[in-house]
């Protein structure tokens, strides 16, 4: 079971804006499914073939995942450098850790992450 989404509410309220400020994160930017407003989430970006994997540490229900499977595509801004993305979809644990570098650290099992997104670059 993922971090509880109410907790997801509070990250992003209190600790995302912070982290935006600061600038040494990656920051997905997309456009919200119901409002047409763009928000921008900071969270860790994992290389992959052809594109990135975000772990869903408060699972495919979260707002920013809603909004990118509705949108179809997003924008990551990795060091001022910005990337399209697109053809977003849910991928599995076994799936998805078959594609980051073997160095990347595992999200504890204690947060029973089971979903991940991941994206394409656009052409």
């Amino acid at each position: 079971m993922p971090m509880p989404l109410w907790w997801g509410q509070i990250n992003k309220r209190v600790f995302n804006p912070r982290e935006l400020k600061k600038g040494d994160r990656p920051v997905l930017t997309h456009i919200g499914r119901s409002s047409g407003k763009v928000y921008e989430t900071p969270l860790d970006a994992h290389r992959v073939d052809d594109g990135y994997l975000f772990i869903l540490v408060y699972g495919s229900k979260s707002d920013w995942v809603q909004n990118i499977l509705a949108a179809g595509s997003a924008t990551l801004r990795i060091n001022g450098q910005e990337t399209q993305l697109a053809n977003p979809r849910l991928v599995t644990k076994d799936e998805a850790w078959h594609l980051v570098d073997p160095g990347t650290k595992e999200p504890p099992g204690l947060l029973r992450i089971s979903e991940f997104l991941q994206m394409d670059e656009a052409p």
